[in-house]
């Protein structure tokens, strides 16, 4: 009872830090799109090369009772570079909420994966006992899931990958007992084996990185049956043939999803970010940093992100000092779990697990020259194998005294309860626990946890982890600047360019109150950009004066004041100085 108590605990706890101010950010382009798919809708219907209104522009985002699952699925095979699942559940969701207003509500849209994000926390706790067969290893999960600042920067997206978190979670949990049955010589059950290829084919259909998460399993199965054991008892062969069945069980999962989209082209222009065009030392050091600040942030973040320089200054020097405490309470108690007879087996497949992804990460960053590290997100795949490997090695500090007493570590060899010996290469040393944990206690656990709620804090009121387009900043300048009709013009290559202006006229449309603000998407061809800036001459040509243009992500070279129908000083550049604005590069021209 108490274990279920302090349970629905942690997920009270996570659930508030999910839901506080979850629709207090503007969406930014990838939300945009999930919530325009989920409806059935398609961006295409939002009109190229002609002014139009805020509504049109927003108009994707209109609630629809024609569309359906099938729209759906169509949409996604075809525009977007996601599998299917999560948009059908999201579908499914919208229905279950009546339609308040003329567009969709971006509280909705991010509920469902705050909801996940809480269905995680037990998820976590039931990995943590089943890893460590400690209750106390799984409520330490669950309580580090709760409070995780990454978990709850991923909950407030409206995005899948608190699903997929959910997914891989159960996904390690099959591959921690897949072990543990070889390890003891016992059969795999072939409810495990099945269920194991179920979870691993739903991931599939939610994210494809998810197939990061299964490769660094079967990695580190394939390492743990070679190394850690050397006997082959007679259940060995027999697992190795279950193994092998859900390992084609997955493949065959995945081969279905690369026959969709490769035939498609995968991607649609959406993913060019990550690839690394040039070669310099920014592209050497940049995948590590990166790997090394998603690690941090799944842990502790203060408000680096403040616009006050003095508040980001302390909050780095803060954040640094808490680590420099921190990183050697974990490393002690994942050397102790390494030695560890009953908890051996998990803490070796985890850190297994750790290992490739590592090794995945930086090698598709350095030999393919695609840098997924640069996405904090796609850190999703090893989420819960780094939070269950840092959360278990507290578990001396909280319970120190039961462990001392009931560990069989601490009698082995005839070892003396105060000390543990370890092996490093071939010195041998001598660690004095009582000294180690007289000092790092349960307060050590605490302070972990109460860092890790403030971070939480953080993420909610958006002063870490910030969104990629910033449209709450730049219409207020565009408001206050033009007391004239104004245009803002974009190019146009696929629907991110449409989400760039789109999250601008969301930002509008919140005021309800008219406006004087019209749209332009110009279509840009790849290296013809001379085209769009003639396309864009032509339109405020015909456009009634006086006018301001802001051109805003304009991905073309830009001459207004060339027009031939308007004298050469009727269109001129503002040379102000503008605030940078995360998402967003603009320039205004005024047209008198």
């Amino acid at each position: 009872m108490q274990q279920s108590l302090l349970i629905i605990l942690w997920m009270l706890v996570g659930g508030i830090l999910r839901f506080f101010q979850l629709a207090g950010k503007p969406p930014w382009t990838d939300e945009l799109a999930t919530m325009v798919f989920s409806l059935g809708n398609s961006f295409e219907t939002v009109p190229l090369n002609q002014v139009i209104s805020p509504e049109m522009l927003l108009q994707p985002l209109q609630l629809s009772t024609k569309a359906g699952i099938e729209d759906v699925v169509r949409l996604i095979l075809s525009q977007d570079n996601h599998p299917p699942l999560y948009f059908v559940l999201a579908h499914l969701w919208l229905k279950l909420f009546p339609t308040t207003g003329e567009y969709l509500s971006i509280w909705v849209a991010r509920s469902l994966p705050a909801v996940f994000g809480i269905l995680a926390i037990p998820a976590f706790y039931w990995l943590g006992r089943v890893a460590f067969t400690s209750r106390t290893a799984g409520q330490l999960a669950a309580a580090m899931a709760a409070v995780s600042p990454y978990a709850v920067f991923l909950a407030q997206e409206a995005r899948h990958y608190t699903l997929a978190i959910l997914l891989a979670i159960i996904s390690l949990g099959c591959c921690i007992l897949t072990a543990k049955y070889i390890y003891r010589g016992i059969v795999l059950p072939f409810s495990l084996v099945f269920g194991w290829i179920l979870v691993n084919a739903l991931g599939l259909s939610v994210h494809y990185f998810l197939a990061i998460t299964l490769l660094t399993e079967a990695m580190a199965i394939a390492v743990f049956m070679i190394k850690f054991v050397p006997k082959f008892p007679p259940a060995f062969l027999k697992n190795c043939w279950r193994v092998a069945i859900v390992s084609l069980g997955t493949l065959a999962a995945g081969l279905v999803w690369v026959a969709l989209i490769l035939p498609r082209g995968y991607g649609n222009q959406m993913t060019g970010w990550i690839g690394n065009v040039y070669f310099n030392i920014l592209t050497i050091l940049g995948p590590i940093f990166q790997i090394l600040a998603a690690w941090v942030t799944m842990l502790c973040l203060f408000p680096v992100e403040s616009d006050d320089l003095w508040m980001v200054i302390i909050s780095g020097a803060m954040m640094l000092l808490f680590f420099v405490w921190a990183v050697p309470v974990f490393w002690r108690g994942c050397k102790i779990n390494w030695q560890q007879p009953e908890f051996q087996v998990s803490t070796k497949i985890l850190v297994s697990i750790m290992v490739s992804a590592i090794a995945i990460y930086l090698g598709t960053a350095y030999f393919l020259g695609i840098d997924i590290t640069r996405g904090a997100r796609y850190h999703f795949a090893y989420f819960a194998t780094f939070l269950t490997l840092t959360s278990s090695s507290l578990i001396y500090c909280w319970d120190y005294d039961n462990q001392i007493n009931n560990s069989s570590l601490f009698s082995q060899n005839n070892l003396p309860l105060k000390s543990i010996k370890f092996e490093k290469s071939k010195d041998i040393f001598l660690i004095d626990v009582q000294q180690i944990f007289r000092r790092n206690r349960r307060s050590t656990v605490i302070i972990i946890w109460l860092v890790g709620l403030l971070s939480s804090l953080t993420i909610a009121n958006n002063l870490g982890y910030q969104k990629y387009y910033r449209p709450e900043l730049l219409l207020p300048i565009i408001q206050e600047t033009s007391n004239v009709p104004v245009l803002i013009a974009a190019t146009h290559e696929s629907l991110v360019q449409t989400g760039e202006i789109m999250g601008i006229a969301w930002q509008l449309q919140q005021q309800e109150k008219t406006s004087n603000i019209k749209f332009l998407l110009i279509s840009r061809i790849t290296k013809k950009t001379e085209l769009a800036n003639k396309k864009l001459q032509e339109i405020v040509a015909k456009l009634p004066y006086p006018l301001d243009v802001w051109t805003v992500n304009f991905n073309a070279e830009i001459a207004l004041n060339s027009i031939p129908e308007i004298a050469l000083d009727k269109c001129r550049l503002d040379t102000t100085n503008y605030p940078y604005i995360d998402g967003y590069t603009y320039k205004r021209y005024e047209c008198r």
